[in-house]
């Protein structure tokens, strides 16, 4: 997934968490005021949540709500600076792979008991009021959206080499891939990724492979226990994979990450990208390719003919040590809900938590439309969670996608890259017995 990057600069940032970092008490008109911190940073998104904070100032004149937004590729490291210094934060913006450390080091309210009868949770989908729960039951955070993969292929391109639908396997996407792909025209056939992530979009293919067998709560576990490394399909997904490299993708995807996939595929040059809803809206503002060139589709499936969809996902949760915990949970509350949630996943082109969406025509049509499809066909497309909020999840990132790029550049075989992977888990939850 890619976290948006802030344009603010450094030290503004700084002063605003200069300004924000004492926890305040009322005012002697008995005013709270709240303060909230977001970490995906990017400045058309800040003024979105100002006008929803002012939607919610005015509903509640007794809270004031002051809106930290440091540049994202700090961000994380600033809330934690605040969380452990037990003040300066409210409301906080939590990700899936934030929540486990941070939950686990006391800084983040369970509320749970404030939540219990909310009747928020009844408009909310399955896989939202899921990701809200640890393992514990615990609530650390209501989700605001999910990113999940869908496939984005040029209608015209595809059209042109033969086919009438787009792919519906990984298989079937080598083949289109290899169709389209002609170097010597600067046509190419896949938008791979072989840098900051790479590791992200060759697990979705492991996972698609072994979709039946894969563990809904742990999707790097088969349901024997063994990693999903260990299997002999993940070989096969592996090799399928590099040969949408080989034969299908532009040499210099060897080191390719968010933006130039998203590039390749927003000015016309490649045929299928993997990537996730917020590109929707990029793309969608390209000037390269029209609106009648460009799709999408669900998330291509195994042999099987099911998938797994790996969402991942963010939303807002109360700091422990906040001293106005009912009113920061009722902000919580508000952005989960109504028109303020459905204005937020719709601007940030996020899968969206509320059950109404289904029939909201902005979804039913259109790019989205393949998020739907997904959604309402469960045992096709199966959900599961992975384990991105353990302790060495940063650690596995890196080790992953360096040997992506060793298998792309030939210096590693995928049974080698797949024996290391499935070592690395089985000793890290070794260790956690």
């Amino acid at each position: 997934m890619r976290r948006r990057t802030a344009v603010l600069a450094l030290g503004s940032a700084t002063a605003l968490l200069l300004t924000g970092c004492s926890t305040m008490s009322p005012d002697a008109s008995g005013t709270v005021t709240l303060n909230m911190v977001e970490s995906l940073t990017n400045p058309t998104r800040t003024a979105l949540l100002k006008d929803l904070i002012a939607d919610f100032e005015q509903r509640n004149p007794k809270v004031k709500v002051n809106l930290v937004s440091p540049p994202t590729e700090q961000a994380d490291q600033k809330l934690q600076q605040m969380l452990q210094s037990g003040s300066g934060v409210d409301v906080l913006e939590v990700r899936d792979i934030t929540v486990g450390p941070w939950s686990n080091n006391g800084w983040l309210y369970d509320m749970k008991k404030d939540l219990d009868g909310w009747k928020g949770w009844e408009a909310m989908t399955e896989n939202a009021v899921n990701a809200s729960k640890d393992a514990k039951g615990g609530t650390y955070f209501v989700p605001y959206g999910f990113y999940g993969l869908s496939l984005f292929y040029r209608t015209d391109l595809i059209e042109k080499a033969g086919f009438d639908k787009p792919p519906a396997t990984w298989a079937e996407l080598l083949e289109q891939a290899k169709a389209v792909h002609d170097p010597s025209a600067r046509r190419y056939g896949y938008a791979f990724r072989g840098g900051a992530n790479a590791n992200s979009n060759a697990t979705a293919a492991i996972e698609a492979y072994l979709a039946d067998d894969v563990d809904p709560a742990n999707g790097f576990k088969l349901k024997d226990g063994r990693t999903i490394f260990a299997a002999p399909e993940a070989e096969d997904a592996i090799e399928n994979y590099l040969k949408l490299f080989k034969q299908a993708s532009p040499k210099s995807s060897v080191s390719w990450g968010y933006p130039e996939m998203v590039e390749a595929f927003s000015n016309g040059s490649t045929a299928f990208l993997l990537q996730d809803p917020e590109v929707i809206a990029t793309v969608s503002e390209s000037k390269s390719i029209s609106k009648d060139q460009w799709g999408t589709a669900p998330l291509v499936s195994g042999p099987g003919g099911k998938t797994v969809q790996p969402l991942a996902t963010a939303g807002w949760g109360v700091a422990k040590g906040s001293d106005h915990k009912a009113e920061a949970v009722k902000l919580v509350q508000f952005l989960s809900q109504g028109e303020a949630s459905t204005s937020f996943t719709k601007k940030n082109s996020l899968v969206p938590i509320l059950k109404s969406a289904t029939s909201d025509p902005f979804y039913k049509s259109g790019p989205w439309a393949s998020y739907v499809t997904m959604t309402e066909q469960p045992d096709k497309y199966l959900v599961v969670t992975q384990p991105r909020g353990v302790s060495w999840w940063a650690e596995w990132q890196q080790k992953a996608d360096a040997d992506v790029q060793k298998l792309v550049l030939g210096k590693t075989s995928p049974k080698e890259l797949l024996a290391g992977w499935d070592a690395f888990w089985t000793e890290k939850w070794q260790q956690e017995q």
